[in-house]
């Protein structure tokens, strides 16, 4: 069965900020090589890196005119900071692998959801 994790980083330190450069470099390290293991998983398909929630544009049509805001969809509390698409026998498993990546244990959160096929 097929999964999208969806990664909320939440107050998860990232590269370039203030934040980040508080980490230890073996901290910073370990949080690129935790990554790039997860990256490397078996039945893991990485997404690309997203850019920052402020880099975002926001579309929506509202009687029949495109609306774009700067930032992400307001809705959100906390801001997708990336994604991968995992095969999995089943969500116990695709919870296992989720729980792998550093934004869990740094202030974030994974998000598990079935993947669905509507056509």
């Amino acid at each position: 069965m097929q999964y999208v994790l969806m990664i909320y980083q939440g107050t998860t330190p990232l590269p370039s900020t203030k934040e980040w450069a508080a980490l230890p470099e073996d901290e910073q390290k370990a949080i690129y090589a935790d990554y790039a293991a997860f990256n490397k998983t078996s039945g893991v398909t990485p997404g690309p890196p997203l850019g920052r929630p402020e880099a975002a544009t926001t579309v929506r049509v509202r009687d029949g005119k495109t609306v774009t805001t700067n930032g992400p969809y307001a809705g959100s509390k906390e801001p997708v900071g990336g994604y991968a698409i995992l095969e999995a026998d089943d969500l116990e498993a695709a919870i296992e692998v989720a729980s792998r990546i550093p934004a869990a244990r740094l202030g974030g959160a994974i998000e598990v959801r079935p993947a669905a096929r509507y056509w």
